[in-house]
């Protein structure tokens, strides 16, 4: 069966009746129809966080061939479970984008899902919606204060750097005019779209603690600066107020739950190549005062979404994550030691072991964090013995233990074993988390340090432009933010066709952007966009609904 097929076949229990599961009582919760529910903040126990296990799921370099990090992320959470351990999943909400467009939805897969996948898929409880508004509402507070002749902060148009987002992938919308038709349209200038997912707004509701720090980052936003070179920020157009407001229900975490009906928190959904790819502090934050153990994942590999998750979030909210479980799939192994799409179903050990490279990486990666690593691998039906036993071996050479997750087939029943190595892990204590460099430290030095240790690369090249950028942000006094790189997912460098572990390259920043209200910079590498396109044949072509309001075509 479809994923879609498959999450229908199931009966998922009231959302009041998962909530107790947690100890939540009825009232505790704001009913979304039958299935989902919004969480108080009030929930939130600090004294129970600091006893609580965070795992975090990351995987090595995303292949056309799929890692599936959210499906072994939900299996496991049910595989933990299963053995008797209070869990709850705490992920990341699905982009329209990605849905409509190449990747699909991001609900997992197989009996490894979250439910009800079509409500996550699609609108869920409107927080995509809400972030929306509240960046656009910023933007047209600027254009409105441009056209102003008196009354006005005499912003310079050419320093705008604030965008408008929407949640779909619209190429078309990456550069635009707008303004046009004379004084009662505005200041004519050009702009732009980014993703919502890649909205400021977005990463600071990510990263806010409670109400009042969501509308301090709201206002500390940077906007631009006036003909004379101040520097002019959200509450200088006085909009925090009128965003927060636009945020009051986005702020609070989403409870569902998995086909095990394990307990979910789904709750904010930044990308990780251009943004820090972490569910809400928040989120995470109520699954640690809720459970035992919480398992949660970071956009895309350990280079970009693990690294963020620990140099950013975790420094942020004082986070220490007691294991990480690092994604691998044979077949993504192999086109990393250069087997084409077509053949990855075929046996070949020994691309197999020229892809490990790549996978090594990644699991020195999590050891320069002082987190033990894990390996996972997610089983799929074509993968050999052979080529299991190969993987295994190569993992123990390494020191590192791996074991078969067969969760898309078996639910959380595949991932006991992966389960019972994750709990002896973090009994043992050997994880002693620290973050790779300290916020103090100089900028350049920052980013030097990501490129050469994490990445691998030689060293770093600036462009003139990024050079006045970097200036810009000292002269503002916020050298002393984490650095939020924006690279290609595909590599572990800045070129996506470098493939496997590249070596002898450097990094090209040619733009450094200030994040300042979620109190980050973000240096720009290679061709990074933050508005995709749709493939040739999107995921769109094949989703439709019928009279009855079945859906098909997601997945």
């Amino acid at each position: 069966m479809t994923d879609i097929e498959i999450a229908n076949s199931v009966q998922m229990r009231p959302i009041a009746e998962i909530a107790s599961k947690i100890g939540i009582a009825a009232d505790d919760i704001e009913q979304y129809g039958k299935y989902k529910a919004k969480l108080p903040l009030s929930l939130i126990d600090n004294n129970k966080i600091s006893q609580s296990k965070l795992i975090l799921v990351t995987a090595i370099s995303p292949t056309p061939a799929g890692e599936g990090k959210t499906t072994v992320s939900i299996g496991l959470a049910d595989g933990l479970s299963k053995i008797g351990k209070k869990t709850i999943a705490v992920l990341r909400e699905p982009s329209l984008g990605p849905v409509f467009g190449i990747k699909g939805g991001a609900t997992g897969g197989g009996y490894s899902q979250v439910l009800p996948m079509e409500d996550i898929n699609l609108h869920f409880t409107g927080d995509f919606n809400a972030i929306e508004k509240a960046h656009n509402l910023l933007a047209a507070l600027i254009d409105n204060n441009l056209q102003l002749k008196t009354g006005g902060l005499g912003i310079d148009p050419r320093t705008v750097t604030w965008k408008r987002v929407m949640d779909m992938n619209d190429r078309a919308l990456r550069r635009i005019v707008v303004g046009m038709g004379g004084t009662n349209n505005g200041v004519p200038r050009e702009t732009g779209f980014d993703i919502t997912a890649a909205s400021e707004v977005m990463a600071i509701l990510c990263l806010s603690d409670d109400m009042d720090d969501l509308k301090r980052r709201l206002g500390n936003i940077y906007v631009g600066q006036t003909y004379d070179g101040k520097a002019i920020f959200a509450r200088d157009l006085k909009a925090e107020g009128a965003m927060a407001t636009l945020l009051k229900d986005a702020i609070k975490p989403n409870l569902v739950q998995t086909i095990g009906q394990t307990p979910a928190i789904i709750h904010g959904g930044p990308f990780a190549n251009i943004a820090q790819g972490t569910n809400t502090i928040i989120a995470t934050r109520t699954g640690l005062s809720l459970a035992d153990y919480v398992v949660t994942e970071a956009g895309f590999a350990s280079d970009l979404g693990a690294e963020k998750f620990f140099d950013i979030k975790c420094v942020k909210a004082g986070l220490k994550p007691q294991a990480v479980v690092l994604v691998a799939t044979i077949r993504a192994l192999k086109y990393h030691g250069g087997v084409d799409v077509e053949n990855l179903k075929k046996e070949d050990v020994n691309a197999l072991l020229r892809g490990m490279a790549n996978l090594e990486k990644h699991i020195e990666n999590m050891r320069k964090f002082k987190v033990v690593p894990i390996v996972a691998i997610n089983h799929f039906t074509d993968d050999t013995e052979a080529e299991i036993h190969a993987l295994k071996a190569r993992c123990a050479e390494l020191g590192v233990e791996a074991h078969l997750a067969d969760v898309w087939a078996k639910g959380g029943d595949g991932a006991t074993e992966l389960a019972e190595a994750v709990v002896n892990t973090i009994d043992k204590g050997e994880s002693n988390f620290s973050p790779i460099y300290k916020w103090s430290e100089g900028i350049e030095k920052k980013i030097n340090r990501i490129s050469t240790e994490i990445y691998g690369a030689d060293g770093v090249e600036y462009s003139a432009q990024a050079k006045k950028d970097i200036q810009r942000i000292k002269d503002l006094g916020m050298a002393g933010l984490p650095v939020c790189i924006a690279k290609t997912q595909k590599s572990l460098s800045d070129d996506p066709k470098k493939i496997g572990r590249p070596t002898g390259f450097t990094i090209t920043v040619r733009n450094v952007e200030l994040a300042s209200g979620a109190g980050f910079i973000i240096p720009l590498t290679g061709e990074m966009m933050r508005m995709p396109g749709l493939p040739t044949h999107p995921a769109a072509e094949n989703i439709d609904i019928d009279v009855d309001g079945n859906i098909v075509g997601l997945f």
